[in-house]
This record gives structure tokens, C-alpha cells and sequence, in this order.
């Protein structure tokens, strides 16, 4: 974070929320929190297709303006976009401005929404892999978290043979971390012991 701004209080975190304000309250809030909303579900598989390739900070700062230019990350709404929005988001400085992602992101809805009727909710699709139950990584440093897992591989390719595009096991990986499929938070993290009871 910068040096004129301080942790809101001296909890032990982990390390990789320090550097901006925004990722903190992301982590303090929401990643890892177990997800079981079809609407937050489809709002990170569109901005983490996005990341790939930015930082997730740059996408935190711009998250807003997304979903203002998503239609709120209805599903729905952006799954009935067509070529005039695609020209209008291409021509939006608030989000990120790349042809292929965009035209995935409108693939990614209709396929969504294809995944919903098919298996009832892309909630309980994503919860399935794992028996409902969370993964819990026991991350002891931040070196011990990997970029990828065969639980990963596995969603992605399936989600691939669905229709889904720009979402390949990286970053399927990140999507499950941030849903809560996964628990990577540190063990020494304040929100280690949080998100596991969250689970239940």
C-alpha cells in the first residue's frame, strides 16, 4: 500500500492484499468467502477473464465501471448483447478494451445461462467438484499457493467443452480462490478461520 496509508488495524493478512487499498478490502471481505449466488458467480468469471494478463488491482479499480458497462453482470442482459455493444464497449475507457475478451464475455453469458438450465445452477455446478465442501489449502507462505491445480484443470475443461471461452485453468483457479471453492488464505491470515466457519 502506500506509505501514507495504514492497515485499518494490525490483524496478520496475507501479504498480497498490501498493496493497494482496494485489494485490502477486497480480501478482508470477500475472497475466499464461500459463494453459493449465481450472480456474484457469473460477476468473477466476467472480471477475472478480464485479468488474464493484468493485475487484479487494475480490474478491482475498474469493477464498478464494469458493471455499470455489464449490465450489472446480469447474465441475461449480456448474454442478448450484440455487435453495437461490443463497439460500445470497445470504445469504453473505463473497462478493459480487448476485442477477444469482450466477445467472451458475451459467450461466457450465453453459455452461463445454458450451464444454469443444464445442471439447475452454476452454483451448484461449481459446489459439485468439490462435494460442497471447501478445499483447504493450509497455505503456510504465499510461495506455497499455486498458480494452477488439477481441480482446476478439471472445471476449466469442462466449462471449455461447454461453450466458455478466455477462462483456462489459471484462471479458473483464481475463480474458485475468490469463491470460496477453495480457502487459500494463510493460516496465520485473520480470515483463515473466518471464511471456514463461513462454510459451515
Amino acid at each position: 500500500m502506500p506509505a501514507t496509508e495504514t492497515l485499518p488495524d494490525p490483524r496478520p493478512r496475507c501479504g498480497w492484499c498490501l498493496n493497494s487499498a482496494e485489494e485490502l478490502a477486497y480480501h478482508d471481505a470477500e475472497w475466499g468467502l464461500p459463494c453459493h449466488d449465481d450472480g456474484t458467480l457469473f460477476e468473477f468469471l466476467i472480471l477475472e477473464s478480464f485479468q488474464a494478463g493484468l493485475s487484479w488491482r487494475t480490474i478491482l479499480r475498474k469493477r464498478e465501471h464494469f458493471r455499470r458497462a455489464f449490465a450489472g453482470f446480469d447474465p441475461q442482459q449480456v448474454a442478448r448483447f450484440d455487435d453495437a455493444d461490443q463497439q460500445r464497449l470497445l470504445a469504453d475507457a473505463g473497462i478493459v478494451r480487448h476485442r477477444q475478451k469482450i466477445a467472451a464475455a458475451i459467450q461466457n453469458a450465453r453459455a452461463f445461462l445454458r450451464l444454469q438450465e443444464e445442471t439447475g445452477s452454476a452454483a451448484g455446478y461449481f459446489w459439485n467438484f468439490v462435494d460442497g465442501r471447501p478445499v483447504v489449502g493450509h497455505r503456510q507462505t504465499l510461495a506455497d499457493i499455486p498458480a494452477v491445480t488439477p481441480l482446476a484443470q478439471t472445471v476449466a475443461k469442462d466449462l471449455k467443452s461447454r461453450g466458455f471461452a478466455f477462462l483456462g485453468p489459471t484462471t479458473i483457479y483464481a475463480h474458485l480462490q475468490a469463491t470460496g471453492v477453495v480457502n487459500d488464505h494463510l493460516v496465520s491470515c485473520f480470515r483463515f478461520a473466518e471464511v471456514q466457519a463461513a462454510a459451515g
